[in-house]
């Protein structure tokens, strides 16, 4: 927690610091790179990079953290913390890194902010900084423990054991690790990173959710292309689907991700929309083959059955379920499909059980509007989980 005198300069110098944090988080990055070209080349996502979304949320998260570490004096926002934590373990970074963050990120402030930030100041913000980067760390360090690897050795080679073509924009990649060993285990709903080598030499990574089920023989990842010619925008989706065969190898992570099953016990729904279905079958899998009895309920929505990415699974596993039903909403469904399953999920129109705990993974739009309706339904804040594919910009989404 921060010292009482920290805690006061905080206070009173965050509505200054936040109003500024998004200009700090342009000029720190803008640093950062200058200093650190290798860093935007093989480590940051260069399409979060463009886009301005990872600027975003690293803003949003020390913002948050700061608000309730002078709002809450003795908690964390562990919520928040265990997601960057997984994140980070997938990206393979080491606990050195965070002084280098600490040295363009504190330049930035003294920078953007000018005089206004007295000895003071940048004292209690580097406490702010370094309880946030310390709880990081350690986090960090227990999920490597708990894979068995080395902060910045995550990366383990895989072989392509087959493609397959779900959508025109979608493919499955069947994977086995190329020595030969096991698999580690996994979660139901966690996922990889996979690290490409493009044509200019970067090594970009991205995170693709395992959408086989934990006590399967292989692994899949499902990957959607993202159609951003000219711009880093898709630049590894891409590169999957063009060059990507069978017998290829791939560079991959252990497996991380806070999105997982909790209560077996509860009412479960699971709701999707577009390639966010992909954690969702690898729950549904682990269901099915343990022999889940209670009631769960899957929700999805998609541009149209053609574009519904692992549909045939998604009905097969429910089915495999003795008190499951699936509700699917398409924006241009096919002929004969329900009037109110047209357009966008709407949950009114079906039961949500009391004790639900919910899943949640889709574009950013979709969780927001689904999780408004499962509040209204009477479902609890801390029941309702949630999956952001890229930067997770929920906490300062308008």
């Amino acid at each position: 927690m921060l010292s009482d005198r920290s805690t006061a300069t905080v206070r009173a110098t965050l509505p200054a610091v936040g109003a500024a944090m998004g200009d700090i988080a342009d000029l720190f990055y803008e640093k950062l790179f200058a200093a650190h070209p290798e860093l935007l080349r093989d480590l940051f996502n260069r399409g979060n990079q463009a886009s301005g979304d990872q600027r975003r949320a690293l803003a949003g998260s020390i913002a948050a953290f700061a608000t309730q570490l002078v709002e809450r004096p003795g908690t964390r926002p562990d919520a928040i913390l265990d997601r960057i934590a997984h994140k980070h373990a997938s990206l393979g970074v080491a606990p050195e890194q965070y002084e280098v963050v600490h040295t363009h990120l504190f330049a930035a402030i003294a920078e953007v902010l000018g005089d206004a930030v007295t000895p003071e100041v940048a004292a209690a913000w580097g406490e702010v900084y370094w309880l946030m980067a310390n709880s990081l760390i350690a986090a960090e360090e227990r999920l490597y423990a708990q894979q068995g690897v080395l902060a910045g050795a995550a990366w383990r080679e895989w072989e392509v054991t087959a493609r397959i073509e779900e959508t025109k924009d979608v493919t499955t990649f069947r994977l086995h690790p190329a020595d030969g060993s096991d698999a580690p285990a996994f979660r139901p709903g966690q996922y990889v990173s996979v690290q490409v080598e493009l044509p200019d030499g970067a090594r970009q990574i991205r995170q693709y959710s395992l959408s086989s089920a934990p006590g399967s023989p292989l692994r899949s990842i499902t990957v959607k292309r993202v159609r951003g010619a000219g711009t880093p925008d898709g630049e590894v989706s891409r590169h999957l689907h063009e060059h990507t065969r069978a017998g290829h190898l791939l560079s991959l992570s252990a497996p991380y991700g806070d999105l997982v099953l909790d209560d077996l016990d509860a009412p479960l729904l699971l709701a999707s929309a577009g390639i966010g279905c992909t954690p969702m079958l690898s729950m549904l899998e682990h269901l099915a083959g343990e022999g889940h009895d209670r009631p769960v309920t899957v929700v999805h929505g998609d541009r149209s059955p053609a574009d519904h990415a692992l549909r045939t699974d998604h009905v097969r596993l429910t089915e495999k379920l003795p008190d499951a039903e699936a509700h699917f909403w398409y924006e241009t469904p096919d002929a004969g499909h329900p009037a109110n399953r047209t357009g966008l999920v709407d949950l009114n129109s079906i039961t949500v059980w009391p004790g639900t705990h919910a899943y949640l993974c889709g574009p950013l739009p979709f969780m927001r509007a689904v999780r408004t309706q499962l509040l209204e339904a009477g479902v609890r804040p801390a029941d309702i989980h949630y999956e952001a594919f890229g930067p997770d910009l929920w906490p300062t989404a308008p």
